[in-house]
């Protein structure tokens, strides 16, 4: 029989509701997206999300269970997205699910929004994805992180490193913002990078010799590479090759993230890899894993990479089949860890 899981995921603008069976079949996984109401500022308004979430949760809710064609008879438990995220995205995600679970009588489950990331590799799609056995290495690429973890099982977790300054999709925007290609930036980044020569410009890939940082990452000088370049093509007069420099960044990025993935392979003879999060969605770092490692890796479709709830739903099936559930006092973590 099939055990039904209902995820709620707004750690941030995304309003997301999804019915997932066993962990992996997608029965439904619905997106409401706040680009446009974000887009005047350049990024994501705290409290606007949070109002948004509030007018929006309950109706993509109601379309999850309608997509799925389930009632609330055949849910076994509720999980949400409890952090990291904004605090107010998270209160509003967090209290719904704890007033549905309670009037259902359902268990609830607190999910880790990397977590949800990492089980997005095990959700069944027509790309075919397969996870292999254990240990395997994951790589959590996002707005917010970058993260490089061995997982042992699952949820038992090793985290190897991670970002020392700005997490890559963080990056991906301020250096889309001072190119002014608009936001969201990793898409519009990718988009001007298409016409680009990535070679012609040869911008720092950090901690590539540093021993003592061997899994970590650093992108901040990446960033202000990029800013010194543009000021130099521009000092006297002159004009910014956009694209050039797009294409340079971007394969910059991704030499980064792919470049310690290897290493990470070597010392742990990993048989493979997972990589999770909305940069796994950029299509310069899809090319490099391709070409570059040595083992196979899995990799979600474009539209599992952004923030969703069927991820959440999957993490919360294996954390609830593992026996664990959430008390009526879960409350909102937003500077929540993996480990």
């Amino acid at each position: 029989m099939t055990r039904l899981i209902l995820g709620i995921e707004t750690s941030c603008d995304e309003t997301a509701a999804a019915v997932v069976g066993d962990g992996r079949r997608i029965l439904s996984n619905v997106v409401a997206t706040q680009i446009e109401l974000h887009r005047p500022y350049g990024g994501v308004f705290p409290e606007l999300a949070s109002r948004q979430h509030i007018l929006t949760l309950n109706p993509v809710i109601e379309q999850a269970l309608a997509q799925a064609q389930v009632t609330w008879r055949e849910i076994e438990a509720v999980a949400v997205t409890y952090g990291p995220g904004l605090a107010g995205s998270l209160l509003v995600g967090v209290n719904l699910a704890k007033g549905l679970a309670w009037a259902q009588g359902l268990p609830l489950v607190g999910v880790n929004h990397l977590e949800g990331h990492v089980y997005s590799n095990w959700l069944q799609t027509d790309a075919g994805l397969t996870v292999g056995a254990f240990p395997i290495l994951v790589l959590i690429v996002s707005g917010g992180h970058t993260e490089l973890i061995l997982m042992h099982d699952h949820g038992r977790y090793t985290r190897l490193g991670a970002t020392l300054d700005d997490a890559a999709g963080e990056v991906f925007d301020k250096v889309a913002r001072l190119l002014g290609l608009g936001y969201p930036g990793g898409p519009a980044l990718q988009k001007a990078a298409l016409s680009g020569d990535p070679q012609r410009f040869d911008l720092p890939v950090a901690l590539r010799h540093d021993e003592k940082q061997r899994y970590n990452f650093s992108f901040s000088g990446l960033k202000t590479a990029v800013l010194r370049l543009t000021r130099a093509l521009t000092a006297d007069g002159g004009a910014v090759p956009t694209a050039d420099v797009a294409a340079s960044f971007q394969a910059a990025v991704a030499d980064a993230l792919v470049s310690k993935l290897l290493v990470a392979i070597d010392d742990f003879k990993v048989s493979q890899v997972c990589v999770c999060g909305g940069v796994a969605a950029n299509a310069e770092l899809r090319r490099q894993l391709t070409n570059r490692l040595p083992v196979p890796h899995a990799i979600p479709p474009i539209w599992l990479c952004t923030d969703n709830a069927a991820m959440i739903a999957s993490a919360g099936f294996y954390r609830y089949a593992a026996g664990e559930h959430s008390g009526w006092d879960l409350d909102v973590r937003p500077n929540l860890k993996l480990i």
